[in-house]
């Protein structure tokens, strides 16, 4: 695929994620990302609205600058401002989201080519709530582990940004380390949500997905709580042929 069509796919994607309509961010709310080479990638600069972004709302930054501000684990607010701005490629006056480092780890550690960061309304209302953790401690139904995965990355409420990162990084690695695999779905406590895709449809899909499944969970603790399936169950359900088949199909839509 080349640089230009994955931008456009980008900016699609990005403009599907802002409609009003799907209630995922109002304003400046949310950030996307795809990997442009194996050095660098595009990410949403601060400021922007996805509902109406084209190219120029985008910034193309160098992967390992990045990580190495990541790395650095305790610089300043400014000094993180002036790292991310260097670690712009071209002339430019847009600064890149101040979560570019997120995007650098999901790109480049977790398996992802397109990322999307939403604050939808139906997921806030969970994450925001006093249970949110146990919430989303289990899966409802199969076409939510078909889409989603097994389970999320869970974060607890962190500070944006520098910390923020960090702790994603380590929660995405933790997820590697004990079910083998890449994670489909973040989900920031009092935050919002991530969605990790192979390609940008796949990142709208786990997106609604996510949204559907924090509405049901929401009617169901109005009835007496969920009725989370058995581990056996998700298993089953994530290891199925047939299911593997139905992702393959998704992929082609």
């Amino acid at each position: 695929m080349s640089n230009r069509k994955r931008l456009d796919e980008l900016i699609t994607l990005s403009v599907e994620l802002g409609k009003p309509g799907n209630d995922y961010v109002i304003l400046g709310e949310g950030n996307t990302s795809a990997r442009a080479n194996d050095e660098t990638f595009w990410v949403k600069a601060s400021g922007k609205s996805l509902n109406n972004i084209d190219a120029g709302g985008f910034v193309q930054v160098d992967y390992a600058a990045v990580i190495t501000t990541l790395d650095s684990r305790s610089l300043s607010d400014s000094a993180i401002k002036q790292a991310l701005r260097e670690a712009t490629i071209g002339e430019t006056e847009l600064l890149p989201s101040v979560e570019t480092m997120f995007h650098a780890v999901c790109l480049f550690e977790a398996g992802a080519e397109f990322v999307g960061h939403t604050h939808p309304t139906a997921v806030n209302a969970i994450l925001c709530s006093q249970h949110a953790k146990e919430a989303y401690s289990g899966r409802i139904f199969p076409d939510e582990i078909v889409v989603c995965g097994p389970e999320p990355v869970f974060i607890p409420y962190t500070d944006p940004g520098l910390t923020l990162s960090i702790a994603i990084r380590e929660g995405i690695r933790a997820y590697q380390d004990r079910l083998q695999r890449d994670p489909k779905l973040i989900l920031l406590q009092n935050h919002g949500m991530i969605a990790l895709g192979r390609t940008a449809s796949e990142v709208q899909r786990i997106t609604a997905m996510a949204v559907k499944v924090s509405r049901i969970l929401q009617a169901a603790y109005a009835v007496g709580g969920p009725n989370f399936l058995s581990a056996e169950r998700v298993a089953r359900i994530d290891t199925r042929p047939d299911e593997h088949y139905r992702q393959r199909m998704l992929e082609g839509q």
